[in-house]
């Protein structure tokens, strides 16, 4: 049963917004494929919301998607939404969601983890040498992750990213911190999306 889900985009033109959204079809479970695409579009809406649009007349939207993972049961996507309302430049928002495309639960980023592991702390840690082997120029000294941190999962790796500004300047853009799941095998909830990928 471990097999990808089915995937329809869907488009919508309006003034000053082209939109592109994923929705699950012909999934086995009708309240599953409900409960996962009730929280993809509450969450394209909020992204909406949170560039401004419709409030501001002149903020001009372009949203779209990635799948990041499609395989054993887990589900994990992109939402990108670039807003331009006038300025130098527009600005990038991503929201990034991982589910179980058995049951619909949404996973935050301590979900994928034991309880008690301090995840933080060790994610935090292989994100502070990466900083440092790739040498990135940050706006801010980094301490540590957000317990909620934005993060996907794409095949065997967990990708921490951080939003434009977050950590950098414009310039860098997102930044990204791709963990290999077997440098985190020890603190891994097994029966998470994670544990689903070391198997």
């Amino acid at each position: 049963m471990e097999k990808p889900v089915n995937i329809q985009t869907y488009q919508v033109l309006r003034d000053k917004l082209n939109l592109l959204y994923p929705a699950v079809v012909q999934l086995t479970s009708n309240s599953v494929q409900q409960t996962l695409n009730t929280a993809i579009v509450n969450a394209v809406n909020q992204l909406l919301h949170d560039q401004g649009y419709p409030q501001n007349p002149l903020t001009d939207v372009t949203a779209y998607y990635e799948l990041k993972t499609n395989q054993r049961d887990v589900l994990s996507l992109s939402l990108w939404n670039y807003a331009f309302s006038g300025g130098a430049h527009g600005l990038t928002l991503q929201k990034s969601l991982t589910f179980s495309t058995q049951t619909g639960k949404q996973y935050a980023l301590k979900d994928l983890f034991k309880p008690n592991s301090n995840y933080v702390a060790k994610l935090s840690a292989i994100i502070q040498a990466q900083i440092k082997t790739r040498s990135l120029p940050l706006l801010v000294d980094f301490k540590a992750i957000r317990p909620d941190q934005d993060y996907y999962i794409a095949d065997k790796a967990l990708v921490i990213y951080f939003q434009v500004y977050e950590l950098a300047a414009y310039v860098y853009g997102f930044l990204y911190f791709p963990i290999s799941v077997y440098d985190i095998q020890d603190i891994i909830n097994e029966n998470g999306p994670l544990g689903k990928m070391l198997s």
